[in-house]
């Protein structure tokens, strides 16, 4: 801070220097006056400590507001104009005033963009609602006429359409997800019979064997966000693996009691070079560019929703063939455990 004020008081030093060289000049060459080395050595000396002093006491006033704004940005809090120190001059007080209004212009702008926001969720919310009553139709149609192959072909483009208006549902509900989350204790393997009699008519369009190994065991998660999870991995799977191919659950525990659970399939795989981007939102990487259906979404919102229930979700890396996506529970949840912290210090 006193470098930066020295370089922003350049002039007063280049003057105080400049005053006084030529009263040391005057002196030195004027006739009629006769002072010694010493006394001119003096006279000098006291100007520069009285020059140092007048500097530091202006250094300590002017530069008061701005070390409290400094120190105001290194704990920067939603609450900081609460925090804004109290002006000492003028000069601070159109500052404060500045900070105040782009504060309050800030708070205008973003109030207008979130009231804009929630219209927008609300009428999409709305317009998801009213698509999935002709959908439910349309499965009861289906679904009473289950020998009819070309009935088959639509429900499977019909599964198609639920699931991309299912996933845009889940989206406008992902920023209030905290407020519509219930632990509980499940079986793993329930959840993902679940989704895989979900996705039953696109896999076996495809032909896929889809199967659950290992043992079963009991999680304690959301069972609507991690049916979520396990949906868009297994979209996924089921769009990027070839016909006549098979897909695979398999459920492990570690040694510190934690379940895991893998979902591999013999797809082509993903290349080393997409892996670090994998989860990026709008990424499909090389084998998304060869599916023109892929929208860079489907991992992006699983990773974000495993992120906020508190569970893992990654990609083994080094597979010369295929794709295995490993999630991890917890025991207990991580994220019940942060929210339980932050109420008990709440309360306190």
């Amino acid at each position: 801070m006193l470098i930066r004020y020295i370089a922003t008081r350049k002039s007063w030093i280049l003057l105080f220097v400049g005053l006084l060289g030529l009263t040391d000049s005057l002196i030195f060459f004027e006739q009629g006056l006769s002072v010694e080395f010493i006394s001119l050595l003096y006279l000098n000396t006291l100007y520069v400590i009285l020059f140092l002093v007048f500097f530091l006491w202006r250094y300590k006033k002017e530069t008061k507001y701005a070390a409290a704004i400094s120190r105001l940005q290194e704990i920067m809090a939603s609450d900081w104009m609460e925090s804004l120190p109290e002006p000492d001059n003028k000069l601070d007080g159109i500052m404060n005033d500045v900070l105040r209004e782009a504060f309050y212009q800030f708070k205008r702008k973003l109030s207008h963009f979130k009231e804009a926001q929630l219209i927008e969720n609300d009428f999409t919310a709305s317009w998801i609602h009213e698509v999935k009553t002709p959908l439910t139709a349309m499965k009861l149609i289906l679904d009473a006429c289950p020998s009819d192959p070309d009935l088959r072909r639509i429900e499977s483009e019909w599964l198609r359409i639920h699931l991309l208006i299912d996933r845009h549902l889940y989206m406008t509900r992902l920023s209030a997800l905290e407020s519509d989350y219930v632990l509980e204790r499940i079986s793993i393997q329930r959840l993902v019979v679940e989704e895989i009699r979900e996705l039953a008519p696109w896999c076996m369009e495809k032909n896929l064997a889809v199967s659950i190994e290992g043992e079963d065991a009991m999680v304690i998660t959301d069972r609507k966000w991690c049916r979520f999870i396990l949906r868009q991995l297994l979209t996924n799977a089921i769009k990027y693996s070839p016909s006549d191919k098979a897909i695979t659950f398999l459920t492990t525990m570690t040694e510190k009691e934690n379940v895991i659970l893998d979902l591999i399939d013999e797809g082509p795989g993903i290349q080393p070079h997409d892996l670090p981007r994998i989860f990026d939102k709008g990424f499909t990487g090389e084998n998304g560019r060869i599916h023109n259906a892929a929208t860079g979404l489907g991992l992006y919102l699983a990773q974000t929703v495993a992120g906020k229930i508190g569970v893992t979700l990654h990609v083994l890396p080094g597979q010369p063939q295929g794709t295995t996506m490993r999630i991890t529970f917890t025991d207990p949840n991580g994220f019940e455990t942060v929210r339980r912290g932050q109420e008990e210090n709440i309360t306190l």
